[in-house]
C-alpha cells in the first residue's frame, strides 16, 4: 500500500535524525514501552523505509511522533536506529526531537527558554531549550537514570581474530553500552581510522553481547546494544574531559552520543573520578561535544543505585520533506548494498 509520511531532518553534532510528525497508522498501547514494541512487531517496514536505501543511508535514525502516554509530557517519541534497534533513549535523537517541535511550532517557543517533557519507552525526559530570534540555540535534557553494576565492570571479553581478551564494562545510559578504553587496543580515535575502529568494535560488542549479557532492572530492554571506546580522560575543576567514539551496529561513527555520554558519566562515576555536580566534555571522532553532568547519585533503580545525569548539545535542521512510498515501487522496504553496509 501507499504511504506519506511528513518529517524533518536534523543532524546533532554530526548524527543525523529523521523526525516523523505527521502520517503514521495508530500505535496502540498504554505506556511507551508497549506502543515501541507494538511498533517493532508490526511497523518495521517504516524504519526501513526510512533508513534503508533508496530513501535512507546507514548513518539515519528515525524518530517517530505520537501520543504521549504521560500526562504531563507533550509528545512520546519512538526511536529507531538501523538493524532494527529501538533504544529506550537516545540523547542525539532527542535533542534532534526538541528542536523540531520548537522550530516547526509544534511546541510554542518561549524566551529565552522553552520547557517540556518527552515521553520516551525508558520515561520522560524534562527538556530546556535556549532559544532566540526563531532559534533553539541549545538543548539540555535530564535523562533517566544511568548506572553501571559492580558484577559489569571489568570483564575480560575473548574476541575471534584479537590475540589477548579486550578489558571493558557495561553501563546503560538509556541504551547498554560496552565501553572499552582505546588505548587497550592501540586504536587512536581520528577520522582517518574509521574502518579499523568500526570493524574492530563491532566484533567486541558483538562477543560482550554474547558473553556477558545484560538487562535493565526495571524493563525488558537486553544488551549490550551499541559500543564506545573512549580515550585521553583528564580529570579537570570542573569533572573531566573524554574523547570518545560510538560503533553502532551497522558501522557508523559521528557525534559524542548523549546516552553514551551518561554512560561514560555513570563510568566514571562508578570510579570515583567525576561526582555529583561535575561534568563530563564529551569530544567526538568529528570535533564535536556533548556536556554532561551529574545532579544526582544515589538514584534507585529497582534495586540498582544509579545516578541522574543532564545533557547539552545543540542540533541544526537540515531539510523538510515527504518521504513517500508508491504501490508499484520494487523497493517497498528498501535494499542494502555491501559497499557501504
Amino acid at each position: 500500500m501507499s504511504l506519506s509520511l511528513q518529517t524533518i531532518d536534523l543532524h546533532c553534532g554530526g548524527e543525523p535524525a529523521r523526525i516523523v510528525t505527521a502520517g503514521l497508522p495508530p500505535i496502540p498501547g498504554p505506556t511507551m514501552l508497549s506502543k515501541r514494541t507494538y511498533f517493532m512487531s508490526n511497523l518495521d517496514y517504516i524504519r526501513k523505509i526510512l533508513l534503508l536505501e533508496p530513501r535512507g543511508y546507514p548513518c539515519q535514525n528515525a524518530d517517530f511522533i505520537v501520543d504521549s502516554c504521560s500526562t504531563d509530557c507533550v509528545y512520546g517519541v519512538i526511536v529507531a536506529e538501523q538493524n532494527k534497534v529501538y533504544p529506550s533513549m537516545s540523547g542525539h535523537n532527542c535533542i534532534c526531537v526538541a528542536t523540531a517541535l520548537v522550530e516547526s511550532g509544534m511546541v510554542e517557543m518561549e524566551y529565552p527558554f522553552t520547557t517540556f517533557k518527552l515521553d520516551f519507552p525508558a520515561g520522560p525526559v524534562d527538556i530546556k531549550c535556549e532559544c532566540e530570534n526563531g532559534k533553539v540555540l541549545s538543548v539540555t535534557l535530564t535523562n533517566v537514570p544511568s548506572f553501571i553494576r559492580p558484577a559489569d565492570t571489568s570483564l575480560l571479553i575473548t574476541v575471534p581474530s584479537l590475540p589477548l581478551p579486550v578489558p571493558c564494562s557495561v553501563a546503560f545510559g538509556g541504551m547498554f553500552y560496552c565501553i572499552v578504553n582505546a588505548s587497550e587496543l592501540n586504536i587512536i580515535l581520528k577520522p582517518e581510522n574509521g574502518r579499523i575502529i568500526t570493524q574492530i568494535g563491532e566484533r567486541v560488542k558483538v562477543a560482550c553481547k554474547e558473553q556477558h549479557p545484560v538487562n535493565h532492572p526495571s524493563f525488558d530492554y537486553p544488551g549490550c546494544d551499541i559500543l564506545v571506546f573512549y580515550s585521553d580522560f583528564v580529570k579537570t575543576n570542573e569533572g573531566g574531559t573524554v574523547s570518545n567514539t560510538v560503533v553502532m551496529s551497522n558501522n557508523k561513527l559521528e557525534s559524542p552520543c548523549g546516552t553514551g555520554t551518561c554512560a561514560l558519566l555513570a563510568y566514571f562515576h562508578g570510579k570515583g573520578e567525576i561526582k555529583v555536580g561535575g561534568k563530563l566534555r564529551n569530544r567526538s571522532i568529528v570535533g564535536s561535544e556533548f556536556i554532561g553532568e551529574i545532579v544526582e547519585e544515589g538514584v534507585d533503580i529497582d534495586g540498582v543505585e544509579g545516578i541522574r545525569a543532564t545533557i547539552k548539545g545543540r542540533a541544526w535542521i537540515t531539510q523538510y520533506c515527504r518521504v513517500v512510498r508508491d504501490e508499484s515501487d520494487p523497493f517497498q522496504e528498501g535494499f542494502k548494498v555491501g559497499d557501504i553496509w
